[in-house]
């Protein structure tokens, strides 16, 4: 990670932010300067992934949803002070015969609104990922119309709260 962060100026003029799990955003370089403040000195945001992985939905053949809610408020309010700027946090949905489901699309969709939310309380700016897996025999219609749905349902979610 040093080697990333530490390199040359020709990064720094190509990338603007850098999203950091929490072990990163706490580690130092051997000269004991801390990664976020070699970020910033170089002009590059940095960014916290805070979701805390992806579960099984319960009463889903296989769909997921994302943990991580618990807890979320003070880990961004002490994410804030410890120099990230965003955040990050990821859903994933699978395209399938019968998937993705109302319910997965929904669940998921409002665990990305709550997330964005409290995100937007403690200052850091949410990235919202609601990722349709590209996986399986599906056609590139079916991909496209699957993806309209997931993000129509995140819209309407962030929208209302």
């Amino acid at each position: 990670r040093e080697l990333l962060f530490a390199s040359d100026k020709v990064v720094a003029e190509n990338i603007i932010g850098v999203i950091l799990f929490h072990e990163t955003l706490y580690q130092s370089t051997k000269a004991g300067v801390p990664f976020v403040k070699v970020l910033k000195e170089k002009g590059i945001i940095p960014g916290i992934k805070v979701d805390k992985g992806v579960v099984p939905l319960a009463g889903t053949d296989g769909e997921s949803t994302t943990q991580g809610l618990d807890g979320l408020a003070e880990r961004c309010a002490q994410y804030k002070k410890d120099g990230a700027q965003f955040a990050k946090w990821r859903c994933v949905l699978k395209i399938g015969a019968e998937t993705p489901t109302f319910q997965a699309m929904l669940e998921n969709a409002n665990v990305l609104a709550r997330y964005a939310s409290i995100c937007q309380q403690n200052g850091l700016v949410p990235i919202v990922e609601p990722e349709v897996l590209c996986d399986g025999d599906h056609d590139l219609y079916t991909a496209q119309k699957v993806t309209e749905q997931v993000l129509a349902f995140t819209y309407k979610a962030l929208s209302d709260h």
